[in-house]
């Protein structure tokens, strides 16, 4: 009969072979940990290698995209994932959701134009291709023509479409035929068939009269209207909004709200007071999105759409491109900020599937954060974080020395400023 011999009465091999493997599993341990620490706590590149870095995944994530509407393909080689049973309902709407949303972060990067440059060469080649897509999704007869009318979800991504000409009106619009700028018109009235819902969906409306009023010099002004005094009474107070008349613990201030009723206040409404109340606030916001990015470029995950990843900062980034941080807030710390947020994101692994599109998820694949609304498309609003790209590379923004961002500095035992509510 086999006894329980006690530990330290193992024959000796076998009590050394056990601590070894202890130790050594402790040591592991000890390396992984250093690794990460030091991976996190590595010197930044300065700012034209971040600049260069953040045109470099920009571009890996428009790529297939781009290039699959560009050769009227979209619709054959663009996966659709999504909530298991909806996979065929958001097929309707996938689409136009993957294109407008990537084209409205691309579009202050695109409105710098082509120059002899080796970016501004890049630019012209993705000018073009950009130029043809918005052809292609517009046009009746393409195999890619895009659902602007039917169901809900067709107005919010004319919405995001119809930001990106705003955003590019010399590079995109400028280089549009007439048919096609004809069509694009179209294609936006159409959209008016939807009712949208009573809360942050009613700045989609508005979004698509506002770039109607733009190019043609004329729109349904009530929806604007009835858009903006509805969102001035949302407001909360301290630079945030309501998303309808309840406030939401979410990212929607960013993922819309804040830069779409900045910008359709500056196109359409000639108030400059109501432009520069929205303004201060949605630098307030900025202020707070900044405070919210960890020491490792990690931020709280709050609310529903996370998987939409670093497009939760738009606001942030159409802040530093405008050159309306608050005093308290540098660019350069900005820069080094989101810089450190999309490249943790973006190299996670399981971000892109085989093929290079977008999969579910926040940190990676994570399909089980996708909401019913969310399939392959509705992930390209990351791109919103690029719209620092617009901003030159000869801008300080990209030049000054890098900088600790406010928690980075905190959490370092540095000093930072006493935060203020806005009134």
């Amino acid at each position: 009969m086999m006894m329980f011999q006690p530990e330290n009465e193992l024959p000796s091999n076998t009590a050394k072979f056990r601590k070894s493997l202890a130790f050594l599993l402790l040591i592991s341990i000890f390396l992984a940990k250093a690794s990460v620490y030091a991976k996190q706590n590595e010197p930044l590149p300065d700012g034209d290698e971040q600049r260069k870095y953040l045109i470099e995944k920009m571009l890996l994530i428009a790529d297939p995209l781009l290039d699959a509407l560009s050769k009227n393909q979209l619709r054959e080689k663009m996966p659709v994932e999504a909530v298991e049973g909806q996979e065929e309902e958001r097929k309707k709407v996938t689409y136009l959701e993957a294109f407008g949303r990537l084209i409205g972060g691309m579009a202050p990067w695109l409105e710098l134009g082509p120059d002899n440059t080796a970016e501004g060469k890049l630019r012209k080649k993705y000018i073009d291709l950009s130029v043809k897509c918005i052809k292609n999704a517009t046009d009746p007869v393409s195999p890619d023509f895009m659902n602007f009318n039917i169901g809900k979800q067709p107005v919010v991504d004319a919405a995001f479409l119809a930001h990106a000409l705003l955003r590019a009106p010399n590079q995109l619009w400028g280089n549009l035929d007439e048919q096609t700028k004809e069509n694009v018109l179209n294609a936006f009235k159409s959209s008016r068939d939807i009712k949208p819902y009573y809360s942050n969906w009613l700045l989609f409306s508005a979004m698509v009269e506002a770039a109607i009023y733009k190019f043609e010099g004329k729109a349904d002004m009530m929806r604007i209207d009835y858009a903006v005094k509805e969102h001035q009474n949302w407001y909360k107070g301290d630079g945030l909004y309501g998303d309808g008349p309840d406030f939401h613990w979410d990212y929607y201030n960013s993922f819309v709200i804040q830069p779409m009723l900045l910008d359709i206040t500056e196109v359409v409404l000639d108030d400059e007071k109501l432009y520069n109340t929205f303004l201060k606030r949605e630098a307030r916001y900025a202020q707070i999105q900044e405070r919210l990015i960890s020491p490792e470029g990690t931020y709280p995950p709050i609310g529903r759409s996370l998987c939409y990843r670093f497009g939760a900062f738009q606001s942030l980034a159409q802040i530093a491109l405008l050159k309306a941080l608050p005093e308290e807030v540098s660019p350069e710390q900005v820069r080094c900020a989101l810089y450190t947020v999309i490249k943790r994101q973006i190299e996670a692994p399981g971000t892109f599937d085989e093929n290079g599109w977008l999969q579910i998820g926040l940190y990676g694949h994570q399909p089980e954060l996708g909401e019913y609304y969310i399939s392959t498309g509705s992930l390209y609003l990351c791109s919103q974080a690029f719209l620092i790209l617009g901003l030159p590379e000869s801008d300080p923004f990209w030049s000054k020395p890098n900088a600790d961002w406010t928690q980075k500095k905190v959490w370092n035992g540095g000093k930072i400023n006493i935060d203020h509510a806005l009134y």
